[in-house]
C-alpha cells in the first residue's frame, strides 16, 4: 500500500494517515509535535495528531501518524503486526538490553556460528511469553518501570503473551547478528535480543533496530522528515493563505 493509497488526496487538516521514516535520535513524540505545530501554523488552528505505535529514539523506520478525523483509526493501526530488522551484538549485555546503557558484562562469542544461532531461534517463535525490559514504559507498582530502574530500584515486570510469527537470520558479521522479525504488537525487540543472547550462552544486546512494516504499511512508502517538510511547503501553496515559510524546523 503506497502513501497515496493510505491518505488519498492527503489533506492533513481534515484527516490523513501519514507515513514517516523516523530517524535515529527522534522520539515518536518529536514527530507528532512537529506535525502538530506545523499544522497549527499553516492552518491557523489546532489539528489533532497522534501515532500508531511508539518507536524508540534509538530505532529508525516506519512511524504511522494520524491527523484530524484519521486519529480515530490509530488504535486499529497500532494493533497491526509489525516487522523489524534487528541487529544483535553478541557477547555484550546491558541493563537496558540496547546500546543506551553501558556494557555490563562481556563474554566470548567467536565460537558461535550460523548453525548455533539458527538452532535457538525456534525457541522464540510462535506464541511465547516475554518479560519486558526494566527500562521500559510499562508500569510497575504505579510508576513507569524505567523511572524505577534509573533510580536503582527493584523492578519485577510480569511476562506478557505475544506472537512472533517468524525470525529470519539475514546477516552474521563479526559479533553482529541481523534478524528479520515479524511479530505482534507489544513485542520488545530489546528483550528478544537479550533472551537470544542468554540462549546462546554469550549474552547479547540490541545494537540497531529499524521498523520496516506495520500491517500492510511499508517503510518504503514513507517520507523522511525532510521530505515531509518539502511536502508541507508545497501543500501550503495550494491553500488560500499567505504563509509559505518552511514547515518543519530542521532540527529536533
Amino acid at each position: 500500500m503506497s502513501q497515496a493509497e493510505v491518505s488519498g488526496a492527503l489533506d492533513p487538516e481534515k484527516g490523513a494517515v501519514m507515513l514517516v521514516d523516523k530517524p535515529v535520535g527522534w522520539t515518536s513524540f518529536n514527530v507528532v509535535s512537529k506535525v502538530r505545530k506545523t499544522l497549527r501554523k499553516l492552518c491557523g488552528h489546532r489539528v489533532k495528531v497522534g501515532h500508531a505505535g511508539t518507536l524508540d529514539p534509538l530505532a529508525s523506520g516506519l512511524l504511522v501518524i494520524g491527523t484530524g478525523s484519521c486519529t480515530k483509526q490509530l488504535q486499529t493501526l497500532a494493533d497491526e503486526d509489525k516487522r523489524y530488522v534487528a541487529v544483535l551484538r553478541l557477547g555484550q549485555t546491558t541493563a537496558s538490553y540496547d546500546s543506551e546503557m553501558p556494557v555490563e558484562i562481556e563474554q566470548p562469542w567467536a565460537h558461535l556460528g550460523v548453525a548455533e544461532v539458527q538452532a535457538v531461534l525456534p525457541q522464540f517463535t510462535g506464541a511465547i511469553m516475554q518479560r519486558p525490559p526494566d527500562f521500559s514504559a510499562k508500569r510497575f507498582e504505579g510508576e513507569r518501570a524505567y523511572h524505577l530502574a534509573r533510580k536503582g530500584e527493584h523492578v519485577d515486570l510480569p511476562p506478557v503473551a505475544l506472537t512472533v510469527h517468524s525470525i529470519e537470520l539475514i546477516g552474521f558479521q563479526g559479533p553482529e547478528v541481523t534478524l528479520d522479525v515479524h511479530c505482534s504488537k507489544g513485542t520488545y525487540l530489546r528483550s528478544l535480543a537479550h533472551d537470544i543472547g542468554q540462549a546462546l550462552g554469550c549474552g547479547a544486546h540490541l545494537s540497531a533496530l529499524r521498523r520496516t512494516a506495520s500491517g500492510n504499511l511499508q517503510v518504503g512508502d514513507a517520507r523522511t522528515p525532510e521530505q515531509w517538510s518539502e511536502w508541507f511547503d508545497e501543500w501550503v501553496l495550494t491553500r488560500n493563505t499567505p504563509l509559505g515559510v518552511p514547515a518543519w524546523p530542521k532540527e529536533v
